[in-house]
């Protein structure tokens, strides 16, 4: 029985992804170094040390604190005004309280991205039950630790969670804890998604399976 949802937050809850890669191309050409939004595909929802520390490596840099800090200042900046929900996001939520179920956000982000972005898209953080960030665990998707800490946290099996995801390392791990996954095809596409158990445009189309 369906008794929690575990929601990933880029490409989810809010369409973040041009903005974290605007900021990071800003960042990296502050250090004189120019890279492309191509270059930052294949570190997509693995976090923000793995998403630009493996675009500083493809150009020979060593990555350091530094840069994920000034990538953040950068990206706070950029999208004042310019963040909302998904199409679905707030009226599923709703529904998702009103049928009782708990709620948590599991983002491979740092807290200070998490919460800009809540900020941002009106969503204050006590809409949910549970925020776990990137700071919180050690090991990043596609491992499944941050779905497993958002589950323990909020009381749950992981059988008794869906998690909701929009990348393919998210699909991965959510798998991995044997969670039920809802895969929005935000930002890659359904075959590309096709280990999770169900995909849809957005949470406006989630399939009334994937939520009883």
């Amino acid at each position: 029985m369906l008794k929690g949802i575990i929601f990933d937050m880029d490409g989810v809850i809010v369409d973040s992804e041009e903005f974290i890669c605007e900021a990071a191309i800003k960042m990296f050409a502050e250090r004189g170094v120019n890279v492309s939004p191509s270059d930052f595909i294949p570190f997509v929802g693995t976090g923000e040390d793995r998403y630009i520390g493996g675009v500083a490596e493809k150009y020979g840099l060593e990555f350091d604190a530094g840069m994920k800090t000034r990538t953040y200042e950068i990206y706070a900046e950029i999208v004042k005004g310019r963040l909302s929900p998904l199409r679905g996001v707030v009226d599923f939520i709703a529904k998702s309280k009103a049928k009782g179920l708990k709620l948590a956000v599991a983002s491979s982000a740092d807290r200070i991205k998490v919460d800009v972005n809540l900020k941002e898209s009106g969503l204050p953080p006590d809409t949910f039950d549970v925020i776990v960030s990137g700071s919180d665990v050690v090991k990043k998707k596609p491992d499944p630790e941050i779905f497993l800490t958002a589950a323990s946290r909020l009381g749950l099996r992981p059988e008794e969670c869906l998690v909701v995801e929009d990348a393919v390392s998210g699909v991965r791990a959510a798998k991995a804890g044997s969670f039920r996954c809802l895969a929005l095809t935000t930002s890659f596409t359904a075959e590309e998604l096709a280990d999770a158990d169900w995909t849809a445009p957005d949470l406006a189309e989630a399939p009334k399976e994937a939520v009883s």
